[in-house]
């Protein structure tokens, strides 16, 4: 891609003229513009706009209506009604104009292509369009979504605000602002931008829902919700802000109100897919007979006509379905059948998880530790809840976050970026090979950069905090190394549970090993080596909890927990259901309950599906909780690892 036009914010305000040379061009790119006589009007208009406004507007208006098509008198005439406050009937003309510039040859070419996603083709068709027009903010807000999409972030922001300044009217400029900026975490920003946008059209349902989103990004939920009441008052049929409110009440523990507003989104759009899923996501909703039905209806009617993405929403649904129903082998098969779909989107290499832990284990040697003794950072704050998805790490969240001295935070992906920054070219993996060549500055660096980059998820004073990314344990060296100071806390649950547990559940986004059995076993046989293999290296360092001990001696693991961490123990940890914090994982609702055995063992329903899990998992689920005996000989993995 060539290099972004160099446009700054501000450059259309120095435009002193109200008929430009760039408006005269304009003349040439419409048919039948190119009349000397029309110039001489457009020149008269401006001429007189000092002296007699009232005339200049009447001749620019007297002009419209003669040549209906004439861009440059609407532009014209918008910059004349802008700088005598008539801001409404400016926003019009600019939006006329527009509309009118959309229907240009040269830019309804760079549009198609765009629209294609052929980047490489729209680029230099738009720029060529910008040259011949350079005031045109459609063209602007075309080559900024470029640069956006190339992550030219720095040249996108400066785009659409040229485009903004060209036209203040252009909603869809500022729309695309709002979302950049939210992108790059510039949330408050991005409201800002929005609230130019809805200040001028109050009832844009893109501005509303996006407002909505990074307010409840912000964890203002208050807020969040009157934003997305707002919604309903202006456009109550909108079946995907109904299911998006829900989605933030069964955040905050509102189950019974978003219940209320998934099945209300059905009433409006009976196959929205993304309420069905919400539906299946809330676990102690039981859906029933009718539901199945429903939802069988609505996946024969869409199959190939809704997206793939809707089709795996509503397949996962009805596997919750037909699993409430007893029909536990339609609900494997439709797992089964939205695994297929999703792992066609996420292609995962068990391969490279298995040899991303054999590099572990040569590289996070006793030796290499000895040597770095004393070094990272000194920081205790951070606890570290490492497991696979759906083991009981939300729940051990949970129980920590109700301790007077802990600060539940949620998954952070700080450390993976820490990990991607030491090697960006090098995959996940390749943080592994440059590990060993950090001097002791750099490590403190890292530790204390995890500290002050986390900073921005606590909200008390509380002195610990705790990060449930799951898929930390890939990283535990470096946490170990850079954080010496930090917990560890470890979570298993019986492979079989956890393994059909992961299966059936739709993550929507990442755990791509979950969408096929087979990877899931080896996955968990992976993740149990390199929890063994620290627990040799660094005995002590990691503390493990499994999940069926937790559920069947509940106090007793949570004084041991709490013995680990050097805490007292705190009696509001056994009623951690009370705790009334947000939770963002598919486990929200189960821990605002107090513990049941209530599907600890709903695996063994399936048992005769979970062959290839079995096999997959070998001697790790003949040996659980503990790990299996450790080989003479590690198998050899000439691959280099890119990926996790």
């Amino acid at each position: 891609m060539l290099p972004l036009l160099a446009f700054k914010p501000g450059s259309a305000e120095k435009h002193h003229k109200y008929i430009t040379p760039a408006m005269e061009a304009d003349m040439a790119l419409l048919p039948g513009q190119s009349d000397p006589d029309i110039v001489s009007r457009l020149h008269a208009a401006a001429a007189r706009f000092e002296t007699e406004p009232e005339a200049a507007r009447a001749e620019l208006e007297a002009l419209i209506a003669e040549e209906p098509d004439c861009l440059p008198a609407r532009r014209a005439l918008a910059r004349m009604l802008r700088h005598h406050g008539e801001l409404q009937r400016a926003g019009i003309i600019e939006l006329e104009a527009i509309t009118l510039g959309l229907q240009r040859p040269q830019f309804v070419k760079a549009q198609t292509a765009f629209m294609a996603g052929n980047l490489d083709a729209a680029e230099p068709l738009i720029r060529a369009h910008l040259r011949s027009d350079p005031e045109d903010p459609a063209g602007a807000l075309m080559l900024g979504e470029i640069a956006a999409k190339v992550h030219a972030r720095k040249e996108a922001e400066n785009l659409f605000g040229r485009a903004i300044l060209l036209a203040p009217a252009y909603g869809e400029a500022r729309l695309a602002l709002a979302r950049l900026l939210r992108d790059q975490g510039r949330y408050t920003e991005a409201i800002e931008a929005l609230t130019g946008l809805l200040t001028q059209q109050p009832a844009h349902l893109s501005a509303l829902a996006l407002r909505a989103a990074i307010l409840v990004q912000l964890r203002r939920f208050d807020e969040a919700d009157r934003a997305f009441e707002e919604i309903h008052e202006r456009h109550p049929q909108d079946a995907r802000s109904w299911a998006n409110h829900a989605h933030m009440l069964k955040t905050v523990g509102r189950q019974a109100d978003a219940i209320t507003a998934y099945r209300h989104a059905l009433t409006i759009a009976p196959s929205h897919p993304q309420s069905w899923w919400g539906l299946a996501n809330l676990k102690t909703v039981r859906f029933t007979p009718d539901d199945v039905e429903k939802l069988r209806k609505v996946i024969e009617e869409h199959d190939g006509a809704a997206s793939k993405d809707d089709h795996i929403h509503l397949l996962y649904a009805l596997g919750k379905a037909c699993d409430d129903n007893d029909d536990v082998a339609a609900a494997f098969e439709a797992y089964s059948q939205g695994a297929r779909l999703r792992l066609q989107q996420v292609p995962h290499d068990p391969d490279k998880v298995t040899e991303h832990v054999h590099k572990s284990t040569q590289v996070c040697t006793p030796t290499f530790f000895t040597a770095r003794g004393g070094w990272g950072s000194p920081a205790p704050d951070p606890i570290f809840i490492v497991s696979l998805p759906r083991s009981g790490s939300t729940l051990v969240e949970q129980i920590l976050a109700s301790h007077p001295q802990i600060e539940g935070t949620e998954e952070l992906h700080d450390i993976e970026r820490i990990a991607l920054s030491l090697a960006p070219t090098g995959g996940t993996g390749g943080w592994l090979d440059v590990l060993p060549t950090l001097d002791s500055t750099k490590m403190r660096e890292l530790g204390d950069h995890y500290i002050d980059a986390t900073q921005r998820f606590r909200h008390t004073d509380r002195p610990f905090f705790t990060d449930k990314m799951p898929s930390n344990w890939i990283f535990t060296g470096l946490i170990a190394a850079m954080l010496p100071n930090a917990k560890i806390i470890d979570i298993r649950r019986h492979p079989l549970g956890c393994g059909f547990a992961n299966f059936s559940q739709h993550f929507n986004w990442g755990i791509n090993f979950s969408y096929d059995l087979s990877h899931i076993g080896k996955f968990y046989t992976a993740y149990v080596r390199q929890m063994a293999h620290f627990d040799s290296v660094l005995p002590g360092r990691i503390h493990h909890v499994t999940y069926e001990d937790l559920v069947e001696n509940t106090e007793a693991e949570i004084r041991r927990l709490l013995d680990y961490l050097e805490l007292p123990f705190e009696p509001a940890c056994l009623r951690f259901f009370e705790n009334p914090r947000a939770v963002y994982t598919p486990s929200s609702e189960q821990v605002r309950s107090p513990i049941t055995r209530e599907g600890m063992e709903r695996w063994q329903r399936y048992e005769a599906f979970l062959g290839p899990l079995k096999e997959a998992l070998g001697p790790v689920l003949e040996h659980y909780p503990n790990p299996p005996p450790k080989p003479r000989h590690h198998p050899q993995h000439p691959r280099q690892v890119s990926d996790r």
